[in-house]
């Protein structure tokens, strides 16, 4: 997924301004996060949002790793900007995220006009390294180092809905993974610091928030000293708790769960707090034992279930999504065929699949028994016209029916629609207005009737 930086009402530039900025986003939601943090330090700095990429006078690409032709798709903007570079010797060319952590210094040898390469972990000191390109060096930031709190303002894409980071880096070693080794060690943060970032939100209007973590289940077992719940431990459970009643937030979503570690206690917890949304994303990966192990997931199929029977039980409305590798290397059609069996029995909302990807550094990668191109096509095909069907079928349970709807904005595709989503976070659109109101405003929580359904989103009409 790329997305680009454009521009909302936040957010004034403080000091003298230095020139436009652009930033793409390549990648997952702790990516996107990362950018709005980025966009909001070039803001301080005095930068303004370029109109369009090709005019920017700083272009900064926030990359992902997790698939080749993710890097390729880099690479292919990278050389675009290397040939500007030429006529616009000014022109600051900056490559952050994954990416630039994987490659380091090779990427400034492969394409030299670049002026700053910098992983995830230092984000929050661009507009350090930034001083230094401006001193007239080319620098390169790749170093491990200890992610200090954010006190700079985030620029963020939506005035509605807020990314929330509560947790850093991954001590997972998932053996076709490559993401431990560019983000770095699990660092949570405080549950203050937390709390203040979603209490600001609160503050300037924010209706919902998503609490982030590569490994989400994780958060708080990198600390020693917090003594909360019954085993002694800092936990997510905990933290939802700890941040539940903050005055104006109305919804709260967490993302990426680790079948690993993902509880019962935790569930409970969804639970009992009436405004976390009932929305599970717990990636599965495969539905092979087999695949499960040689990918160093750490549970089974078996356990898998007993956490989504737990969740249709105690909250039978929840949507639970998923993610799916196919031809895995040594994945025969069997345990492909076992994988599609643990869709059509779970009946997930969505699953999010990708046909494997050798990743540098990582254990399979290196292993013989790699399947063709071929394989990999046909099973990704298989997999994603199951997934269509089993997504529509799972939205039939909306049709006609009454669901809450969180205003985000305009249909950027329809002038005359709205857009939210339903606290099963099912993406929804409706008419502007009908003959009994006017047309609700972003952050305003309406009453939508569902009348028309689609694999992946839902048309309703305001009451």
């Amino acid at each position: 997924m790329t997305t680009s930086i454009a521009p909302t009402k936040q957010s004034k530039s403080f000091r003298s301004h230095r020139g436009s900025y652009w930033i793409t986003t390549f990648g997952c939601q702790m990516n996107k996060a990362d950018s709005e943090r980025m966009s909001g330090i070039l803001q301080t700095m005095g930068y303004e949002l370029a109109e369009e990429e090709l005019k920017a006078d700083l272009v900064l690409y926030n990359t992902c790793t997790i698939r080749d032709n993710a890097e390729q798709k880099v690479y292919s903007y990278l050389g675009r900007q290397a040939r500007r570079k030429k006529s616009d010797p000014n022109l600051k060319i900056i490559i952050a995220g994954c990416l630039a952590q994987q490659e380091g210094e090779t990427l400034l040898r492969r394409v030299p006009e670049v002026d700053l390469v910098m992983g995830p972990q230092h984000a929050n000191r661009l507009e350090t390294l930034l001083n230094q390109v401006d001193n007239g060096h080319q620098v390169l930031a790749t170093d491990e180092q200890h992610i200090y709190e954010d006190i700079t303002t985030a620029r963020r894409e939506s005035a509605i809905c807020g990314w929330v980071n509560i947790i850093y880096g991954c001590n997972e070693r998932c053996t076709y993974c490559v993401v431990p080794s560019v983000r770095g060690k699990e660092q949570s943060r405080t549950p203050q610091a937390i709390k203040n970032e979603i209490e600001e939100l609160a503050r300037i209007g924010y209706k919902e928030i998503t609490l982030l973590g590569q490994n989400i289940d994780a958060y708080g077992r990198d600390f020693k000293s917090y003594k909360f719940n019954k085993s002694g431990q800092l936990t997510l459970s905990y933290l939802l708790e700890y941040i539940h009643d903050i005055e104006g937030i109305e919804r709260i979503r967490f993302a990426t769960s680790h079948p690993r570690y993902f509880t019962k206690e935790l569930i409970d917890i969804c639970a009992k707090l009436p405004k976390i949304c009932e929305h599970f994303h717990i990636p599965v990966q495969s539905g092979s034992n087999k695949i499960l192990k040689n990918m160093g997931r750490g549970y089974t199929v078996q356990s898998y279930k007993e956490i989504v029977n737990y969740i249709k039980q105690i909250m039978p409305e929840s949507s639970i999504t998923s993610d799916a590798i196919v031809a895995f290397p040594g994945e025969t059609r069997g345990e492909f065929e076992e994988t599609l069996s643990l869709i059509e029995d779970v009946q997930f909302d969505l699953v999010n699949t990708a046909a494997y990807s050798p990743r540098p550094n990582t254990p399979a990668a290196l292993w013989p028994n790699q399947l063709s191109e071929t394989v990999k096509i046909d099973r990704l095909r298989e997999i994603n016209n199951l997934v269509e069907k089993t997504a529509k079928k799972r939205n039939l349970r909306y049709k006609n029916s009454l669901q809450e709807i969180l205003v985000e904005s305009i249909n950027s595709k329809d002038s005359s629609q709205l857009l939210g989503r339903t606290r099963t976070n099912r993406l929804t659109f409706f008419p502007k207005s009908s003959i009994n109101r006017e047309s609700p405003q972003p952050g305003e929580i309406v009453n939508i009737k569902i009348n028309e359904i689609r694999p992946f989103s839902l048309t309703g009409s305001l009451l």
